[in-house]
């Protein structure tokens, strides 16, 4: 069976971090890899609003997500205390790729690495549209 192999968020262009409540974990006794999705859409969440920005207003233009793939590294436990850095792996006319990286906060373990695709899209039109040239600039430095 092939493996997801996705790389290490390199630069980190933000990082945050967020505690695993008992509603992330799964009957498995660890992080749910639904709730792995949602750390990492808290963190982008996170990382638009230390811009100014939010996913459907990153100047004017809106965010869809197109693909998610997640490559997990270790076990999450609630209680635990995961940092979540994110770095981007490419800009286009229209869409980004980020890439996060989870470690426990408290040893430095790799817990997870994840990769998104998104496209701006204007919900409105219901059309995908051009990456404003803020976020290009921002993220691109």
């Amino acid at each position: 069976m092939d493996k997801i192999k996705i790389d290490w968020p390199d630069p980190v262009v933000f990082s945050t971090d967020l505690d695993i409540r008992i509603t992330d974990i799964n009957y498995g006794g660890h992080l749910g890899n639904d709730r792995v999705l949602s750390l990492v859409h808290e963190a982008r969440v996170r990382m638009f609003a230390a811009h100014g920005w939010a996913e459907l207003d990153i100047d004017g233009a809106g965010t869809i997500m197109c693909d998610a793939a997640i490559q997990f590294k270790g076990e999450v436990f609630h209680g635990m205390n995961v940092r979540v850095e994110v770095g981007v792996a490419e800009l286009g006319r229209s869409s980004f790729t980020l890439l996060y990286g989870l470690r426990d906060s408290a040893t430095g373990d790799e817990l997870a690495r994840v990769r998104t695709g998104t496209a701006f899209y204007d919900y409105e039109a219901r059309k995908v549209v051009r990456a404003p040239q803020a976020f290009v600039d921002a993220l691109s430095a």
